[in-house]
């Protein structure tokens, strides 16, 4: 074999490494930024939220028994409601898993207890006892009883320390899918590496054709060139904007809503933020696509002029 043939093998093996290289290594890095975009998008934020909106939906309705007219109206029970069906929704999100499905049946167990209060408060004549029904009500809740007395907010039994402290697991679980770890670093830091060695590589390549065959352009290696020039920082960017849109979706609901009319509008936000999210986890599958459509574009272009110095046998 000629030195010729033999410098085409070895850059046709060097390409081919390289772009099996870049693209695992770039497949495993975009999918470990997008495969968390749209479970935050369409679970944890919206389960978040609901757990906000159930919190809200609470103190509304003991505001309505609490108060100074302490009306057990219609505006209780539909407070109630919404309590119920913004925690079957946040169930429904599974966020965390086993442990938030069996917090929420906790919690959903104590509304019916502290519901339950509040009706015997309602139904008693005797101001005393019914004093102390509220109190037993306040106590479940988790609220300051009105009367000063009992414990005080924030007991881990109560519904709104076990609801805080789900929002607090449920917040985590969102905050690390939002983040970009080191292990994200030394992947796309890689990917930086094997794509600019690939890169120079097939331009490189393209160059000894030109001087050995006389060619201008060699269409099938310029054609592998274009789409790895375009295809990775094409990627990068959607990635950076991708990075960016979760870190402010996550900062959008670690705070609390004190208006509960800011909850919808907080969901409206991030959904607006991560809208394409399902569009750029699809991309992963094309990064596969892209890598082979490199590889084999290598080959078609190099394969002929290397057959060329094949030993041919006898006619």
């Amino acid at each position: 074999m000629s030195g010729t043939a033999r410098e085409l093998t070895r850059r046709l093996r060097l390409l081919l490494a390289l772009g099996a290289a870049a693209t695992l290594t770039l497949f495993l890095a975009y999918r470990g930024v997008h495969d968390d975009t749209v479970p935050l998008s369409e679970s944890s934020t919206p389960g978040i939220l609901a757990v906000d909106t159930a919190q809200n939906a609470l103190r509304a309705a003991h505001a309505v028994v609490s108060g100074p007219e302490g009306d057990l109206s219609g505006e209780f029970h539909t407070q109630i409601s919404v309590a119920h069906q913004s925690l079957a929704l946040a169930a429904s999100e599974n966020v965390i898993g086993t442990e938030g499905r069996h917090d929420l049946q906790t919690v959903t167990g104590l509304i019916a207890v502290y519901s339950g209060w509040v009706e015997r408060w309602g139904e008693e004549d005797q101001e005393a006892l019914g004093a102390a029904y509220l109190s037993y009500a306040e106590q479940v809740l988790g609220v300051r009883p009105a009367s000063g007395a009992g414990p005080a907010a924030g007991d881990e039994g109560a519904i709104m320390s076990r609801l805080d402290a789900l929002r607090g697991k449920q917040l985590a679980e969102a905050e690390r899918q939002a983040t970009f770890p080191w292990q994200l670093w030394v992947g796309w830091s890689a990917v930086t590496a094997l794509y600019v060695a690939l890169f120079l590589a097939l331009l490189d390549t393209q160059r000894f054709l030109r001087r050995h065959f006389r060619r201008p352009v060699q269409v099938r290696l310029l054609a592998a060139t274009v789409v790895c020039g375009l295809g990775v920082p094409v990627l990068g960017w959607i990635t950076r904007d991708a990075q960016r849109a979760m870190a402010g979706s996550v900062a959008e609901i670690r705070v609390r809503a004190k208006d509960p009319d800011e909850i919808p509008l907080a969901a409206e936000r991030v959904h607006s933020a991560l809208a394409d999210a399902g569009f750029w986890a699809s991309l992963s599958d094309w990064v596969l696509l892209g890598g082979a459509a490199v590889m084999a574009l290598t080959v078609w272009g190099l394969w002929p002029r290397i057959a060329e110095y094949r030993p041919r046998g006898p006619r």
